[in-house]
């Protein structure tokens, strides 16, 4: 090969790589414009770590990626929990709001893959219900902490990235939508 066709090449695969990298910042910028649950920097790096993210050409893409990025953050939760719930020394009513937390999160991991569905068909509106169910799973559990003073949540990190990852899908579809 000669030395034009080579630069040629790599220019174009260059090009590929920024552009899908633009979508993603465009879209995380997007969604942050509109959103202030949406923090610019955590969409972009969590979305980054997902692989399909580098191959995401447009926001439908997107949308996608960030509703499975939810839904392992749901499982990885659940996991959370059964660990935390293995301890035998637990107070009893931690013990309940991290039973009741298994459960939202159970749920919110149903609701997501039938958003996914839905999104997929073009049923925004079912979409959004679903993916806006499980995001109140993270309020939800993080809530009932707060109902007995002096309880502190052990999922508060976890609760909170979970809710921006549902809005993330949420400010998606509305680009999408548009």
């Amino acid at each position: 090969m000669n030395s034009s066709l080579i630069s040629s090449i790599l220019f174009f695969c260059i090009l590929v790589v920024s552009v899908r990298s633009a979508v993603l910042s465009d879209s995380c910028g997007e969604a942050a414009k509109h959103d202030p649950n949406i923090k610019f920097d955590f969409c972009v790096s969590t979305l980054e770590g997902n692989p399909k993210a580098k191959s995401a050409t447009d926001v439908a893409d997107l949308v996608k990626v960030a509703i499975e990025t939810a839904i392992s953050n749901s499982n990885s939760i659940g996991s959370l929990v059964t660990k935390l719930l293995s301890d035998k020394g637990l107070e009893p009513y931690v013990r309940s709001c991290l039973q009741d937390c298994s459960e939202l999160y159970s749920d919110a991991g149903s609701n997501l893959g039938k958003g996914e569905q839905a999104f997929e068909g073009k049923d925004y509106r079912t979409a959004n219900s679903v993916i806006s169910a499980a995001m109140d799973s993270a309020k939800t559990c993080e809530d009932q902490f707060k109902e007995k003073e002096g309880v502190v949540s052990p999922l508060t990190n976890e609760n909170n990235s979970f809710y921006q990852l549902n809005a993330i899908s949420l400010a998606f579809i509305n680009i999408v939508q548009k």
